[in-house]
C-alpha cells in the first residue's frame, strides 16, 4: 500500500493551485451526484457520506453540495452522469483501475486509450484487476503537527483499521462506512486533519524497478488529468528514494 500512499501524497501537494482545486471540485461533486442516486440521506447511504466527507475536507461551500445531493437523488434536474471503469496494466505490470463519471461515454474511452497507448500501458478486458481493490477511506494527518502515538490512538479508538507513517503524513484507513465517523472524530480531538477521502486499496503489490518508475507515475498522473476521470489506483510500490527523486521531476 505504500506506492499508492506515496502517490496520494504527490496528489496532495500538486493540487495546490486554484485551476486543479476546480477540478477536484468537479470530481467530488460528480461522485456525490451518482453516490446520491442510492438515497439523499447520507446516514443510511454511506457512499454518500462518504463523498460528503470528501467534500467537506476539501472546503466546498454547502450550497454546491447540497445541489449535488438533490440533483443525484432527483430532487433537481441535471445533466445524466454514468459510472464507468476501464482496467488495464502500466509499465512493470502494475495493474490500474481507473473510474470515471462522464456524461459522454465514448469521449471518455477515447481519451482513457490515448493515454493509455501513449504512456506505455495497456487496457485490458472490464473485470482483469478490479478484484485486486477494495474500496477503503483515507484520512490524512499532518505529521509535522501531531505525534504519530496520538494520531494512532484516537485513530484504533474511532474505529480505524490501520495507521500508516509517510514521513510529513500520518494514513489513515478505514472501512468506507468508518470514514465519516473516524475523521470526525480525529477533528474533535484536535488533530491536524488535511484530507479525507475514499479510495481503492490494492490486496496486493507490485514492485516497480527504478527505470520503469518514471513512466509508470506519467501514465498515472495524465489519467488523473482527464476531466471524466474520478480516481486513478494502482497496485505499485516503488523505493523511497525512487519517489523522491521523481516528485521533483514530475
Amino acid at each position: 500500500m505504500s506506492g499508492h500512499s506515496k502517490w496520494s501524497t504527490i496528489k496532495r501537494k500538486k493540487a495546490a493551485t486554484d485551476a486543479r482545486r476546480s477540478k477536484a471540485w468537479t470530481k467530488v461533486i460528480r461522485e456525490i451526484t451518482i453516490a446520491a442516486r442510492g438515497g439523499g440521506d447520507p446516514e443510511a447511504n454511506p457512499r454518500l457520506r462518504a463523498a460528503l466527507t470528501s467534500a467537506k475536507s476539501a472546503n466546498m461551500p454547502n450550497d454546491t453540495i447540497e445541489k449535488a445531493v438533490k440533483r443525484g437523488s432527483g430532487d433537481q434536474d441535471g445533466v445524466t452522469i454514468e459510472e464507468i471503469n476501464y482496467e488495464g496494466y502500466g509499465p512493470g505490470g502494475v495493474a490500474i483501475l481507473v473510474e470515471c463519471q462522464t456524461d459522454n461515454k465514448n469521449r471518455t474511452a477515447a481519451a482513457v486509450r490515448h493515454v493509455f497507448t501513449k504512456f506505455g500501458g495497456k487496457l485490458g478486458a472490464a473485470g482483469c484487476v478490479s478484484y485486486l481493490f477494495e474500496r477503503k477511506g483515507m484520512v490524512v494527518v499532518d505529521a509535522e503537527r501531531c505525534d504519530l502515538d496520538s494520531a494512532m490512538d484516537a485513530a484504533i479508538d474511532a474505529g480505524a483499521d490501520d495507521v500508516a507513517d509517510e514521513g510529513d503524513s500520518f494514513v489513515v484507513y478505514t472501512t468506507m462506512e468508518n470514514l465519516h465517523a473516524v475523521d470526525a472524530a480525529l477533528r474533535e480531538l484536535g488533530l491536524p486533519v488535511t484530507s479525507a477521502e475514499l479510495i481503492q486499496e490494492p490486496s496486493t503489490t507490485v514492485r516497480v524497478e527504478p527505470q520503469d518508475a518514471a513512466g509508470l507515475l506519467r501514465l498515472i498522473m495524465n489519467l488523473d488529468e482527464i476531466d471524466d476521470v474520478s480516481t486513478v489506483s494502482a497496485n505499485f510500490d516503488i523505493d523511497d528514494e525512487v519517489m523522491t527523486e521523481l516528485n521533483d521531476e514530475l
